[in-house]
């Protein structure tokens, strides 16, 4: 089956009974960006306060890696958990309970004395967070189908890339202005603001068959959806292009603060910067799989993504990586990553109503586990150029993943 069939198909298939969708309101919608971007906001609020954590902590800041790989492993983990409890016992409580622990890890990173238990913090900040994360699309799930389900995902990645975008400025300021501890304040504010309007507006969203938390049973679940290609193709395709993400993530400091001379604000306002890229992606997404099918769309992105990628070895190998070609190169990634990425997130949920908690908590452990593979093979690759790793990272996996789309053709 191809590219264009199986993630079409995949797309919009609409399994179980018939029920009337909701109004795609803008406050369901913005509801829905906060439980899916608090993960990312709490992972990416902290990059420019890593050399100031580290000196009040007495360590270096090379010692800061594990606060974020801690995070990264904890929440993919997570999210194997949380995806059969929700089908167990409904959305509402996991989420709760998902986002009273990520309020008690964030407040207990900001009262962290040791590096050891900022880790320890982190890895209960992760937990949470995770939760909010795996359930905001299986809520979505829950409630839309085909095109509109698209819509709404197209609008989480908007979301979900300004957390990244406009977080580690906002963490650059208000560490100036009150010290590292305060974005982890800021953070768990987030997450009870979240928790109270999750309480006015929603009620539970899964009225699906509740599956008894079998653990043979579980397992059988995700291997199942491992050997299902409606799945596997769009999953690894949208894990893939997440890796590539959260590699430039880790890169960006290093390529802008240590190469380019950026301050730590001038790096957020970078940031900041690309989220309009990733917006207009998110709006032509939607449009573009209206016309030509999602696999086609899902392509079309995928190849602007390599293309960024390949943009930058090519400056790397030309020893031009000037800011203004630099940005050109990353804005053409960003822009194919901001298309690719909630197609192919309907396209792998879409046909799994019935089990959307499962599906979505896989599809999150692959992304997460991509996402820390991405960001471990450029912070490995300390004495090569940081330029060309990232270039090499970015074209090698929106490669692998437009290679798996053409396999199956």
């Amino acid at each position: 089956m191809g590219l264009e069939r199986t993630m079409t198909a995949a797309a919009m298939a609409v399994p179980g009974p018939a029920r009337a969708a909701p109004r795609l309101s803008f406050a369901l919608v913005a509801l829905l960006a906060g439980l899916a971007s608090g993960s990312t906001l709490a992972s990416n609020i902290l990059l420019p306060s890593l050399p100031g954590m580290a000196k009040a902590l007495g360590v270096s800041t090379a010692a800061m890696g594990p606060t974020l790989s801690a995070f990264f492993a904890a929440f993919a983990l997570g999210q194997l958990a949380v995806g059969p409890l929700s089908d167990r016992f409904g959305r509402r409580p996991v989420v709760l309970a998902g986002l009273a622990l990520f309020i008690t890890g964030s407040l207990w990173c900001a009262a962290a004395g040791s590096l050891g238990e900022l880790i320890a913090a982190r890895v209960v900040q992760a937990l949470g967070a995770c939760a909010a994360s795996v359930l905001a699309r299986a809520i979505a799930r829950d409630l839309f189908e085909g095109a509109a389900l698209a819509r709404v995902f197209a609008f989480l990645m908007v979301a979900m890339a300004c957390a990244p975008g406009f977080s580690p400025l906002l963490g650059g300021l208000l560490e100036q202005a009150f010290g590292w501890r305060a974005p982890f304040v800021l953070v768990a504010g987030f997450a009870l603001g979240v928790g109270g309007a999750y309480l006015a507006m929603l009620g539970e969203t899964h009225a699906g068959p509740r599956p008894p938390l079998a653990p043979r049973g579980i397992a059988a679940g995700y291997l199942g959806l491992l050997a299902d290609r409606r799945f596997i193709a769009p999953g690894a395709t949208a894990a893939l292009i997440l890796g590539a993400l959260f590699a430039l993530f880790a890169a960006m400091p290093a390529i802008l603060i240590e190469g380019m001379g950026f301050s730590p604000i001038e790096l957020g306002l970078f940031f900041a910067g690309t989220v309009f890229v990733v917006f207009g992606a998110g709006i032509a997404a939607p449009r573009l799989a209206g016309r030509l099918g999602a696999g086609r769309a899902i392509g079309i992105g995928l190849g602007f993504a390599l293309a960024g990628g390949a943009a930058l070895l090519a400056l790397a190998a030309a020893e031009a990586a000037a800011i203004v070609p630099f940005t050109a190169g990353i804005s053409v990634f960003l822009f194919g990553m901001g298309m690719v990425s909630p197609l192919a997130t309907a396209a792998t949920l879409g046909p799994f109503g019935d089990r959307a908690g499962l599906a979505s908590a896989l599809l999150g452990f692959l992304q997460m586990g991509a996402a820390a593979a991405g960001s471990a093979v450029v912070a490995a690759a300390p004495g090569a150029d940081p330029v060309a790793t990232l270039g090499a990272v970015l074209a090698g996996l929106s490669g692998v993943a437009l290679a798996i789309g053409f396999a199956r053709r």
